[in-house]
């Protein structure tokens, strides 16, 4: 069989599916993860410098270094294992330690990144979490009093997850130190890959909650100009009533204002448009859990349902209504501008109708010229006929009065004649 012509991509694009594994996990585990947004817009950041401050971090445990173009790397450093990921928008670090520590989400177990390294992240934190892995009780009733004690109880949330592989809970607050708090109860037979799946959405779900809140605050930052344009574009329309004369002024500020509106909408396009993605990253990663209630506790879809999803609802009615406000702009442009038209059409009909009369009058100032010309043209051809004819009177007994006087009614005619036909040739 001959060979095949491989597309240069295609190892790299079938490797880019199996780059990013779950992590390895048994129970007790404790993770400090990571996520932060780097300055810059996105689009134009140099991502080399996410990669130069991953070497930094390995560095200072002297832990081996990744390749110089890598986007994603897991291995050890120092007692703990690190998995890094760089994202489109943002960077997460999640540090792995199989022990305990004697206080649950000690805030010490964040000093694994050290405070030097974090002083000197050109970024700002988006979240930040502590996850606790531990054995699941006996008792499900020891869970819910260990949950009284790590939670605040009037925002927990918890479930049992993938067919009771395991129990999650999370209050999605901000404990005193700065980091959110995620526990973890296994369900013994649970496998290390099954349970790595777990924490790794656990941390998926609210770092990509946390990136489309950012769409949230958007709408929020220009709910105010989209108030005060909105005000003024139904003043406008309902002015569009008005006498024609303004016709032409309301026509401009309708286009600044569909100016304004395509600038906010370009301003916000690209954070709405990731927040609507985002958005469904985690409906899909909370569907995966396949969650079930646990002692009638609320679960993760819920209190998303409850808490997160009036807030996309806001930037999704946002959007539609920046969308809308800005076809409506347009249509009213579009129609006043079809009123200017019709105006500035009668008003060149009636500037071509006074054109008209002017021609009609020059017409009829040329014909009387005209006339006049015959008149002048005539008296001065009569003047030389008569010198031409002035010495045949002698001879045939006519007086000069006499053949002046015939001669004049002939030139009259043959000036007449020669102007009119000239004019025939002009036209």
């Amino acid at each position: 069989m001959p060979a095949l012509d491989d597309h240069p991509l295609r190892y790299t694009l079938n490797s880019e599916l199996h780059a990013r594994p779950f992590p390895s996990l048994a129970a007790p585990h404790v993770a400090a993860y990571l996520a932060v947004r780097p300055s810059g817009e996105a689009a134009r950041r140099d991502r080399s410098v996410d990669l130069q401050q991953l070497r930094d971090l390995l560095a200072h445990y002297g832990a081996p270094l990744p390749a110089a173009d890598a986007t994603h790397y897991f291995g050890p450093m120092g007692k703990y294992t690190l998995k890094w990921e760089q994202h489109t928008e943002f960077v997460t670090y999640t540090v792995f330690l199989d022990q305990l520590g004697q206080r649950p989400f000690d805030p010490a177990e964040f000093d694994v990144f050290p405070q030097d390294w974090r002083a000197g992240l050109n970024a700002q934190r988006i979240t930040s979490i502590l996850l606790r892995l531990v054995p699941r009780p006996p008792q499900d009733a020891q869970i819910a009093e260990t949950l009284q004690d790590w939670f605040v109880p009037e925002s927990l949330a918890v479930a049992s997850v993938l067919e009771d592989a395991a129990v999650i809970a999370s209050d999605f607050r901000i404990d005193p130190a700065g980091h959110m708090r995620m526990a973890v109860f296994a369900s013994e037979g649970t496998g290390s890959r099954r349970l790595g799946r777990i924490v790794q959405r656990l941390c998926e779900i609210e770092t990509y909650k946390s990136m489309s809140m950012l769409g949230f605050a958007k709408v929020r930052e220009f709910a105010g100009q989209l108030d005060r344009i909105d005000a003024e574009l139904n003043d406008l329309m309902a002015g569009m009533a008005g006498t024609s004369a303004m016709a032409e002024d309301t026509l401009h500020r309708l286009l600044d204002i569909s100016v304004g509106l395509e600038a906010l909408s370009a301003d916000a396009s690209y954070r709405l448009g990731a927040t609507e993605a985002y958005q469904a990253i985690v409906a899909q990663r909370i569907g995966a859990l396949r969650e079930t209630r646990f002692m009638a506790r609320q679960g993760f879809d819920e209190f998303m349902m409850r808490r997160y999803e009036p807030a996309m609802r806001t930037v999704t009615s946002s959007e539609t209504r920046l969308n809308k406000m800005s076809a409506r702009a347009s249509r009213a442009a579009e129609l006043l501008r079809t009123r200017v038209d019709v105006e500035r059409s009668a008003q060149n009909q009636a500037i071509l109708a006074s054109m008209d009369k002017r021609s009609d009058l020059q017409l009829r100032l040329q014909h009387t010229v005209e006339g006049l010309s015959v008149v002048a043209i005539s008296y001065y051809a009569v003047s030389l006929v008569g010198y031409m004819l002035y010495p045949l009177a002698d001879r045939i007994g006519v007086s000069k009065g006499t053949l002046t006087a015939v001669a004049v009614p002939v030139v009259v005619v043959l000036v007449w004649g020669l102007l009119r036909r000239l004019r025939h040739k002009i036209k």
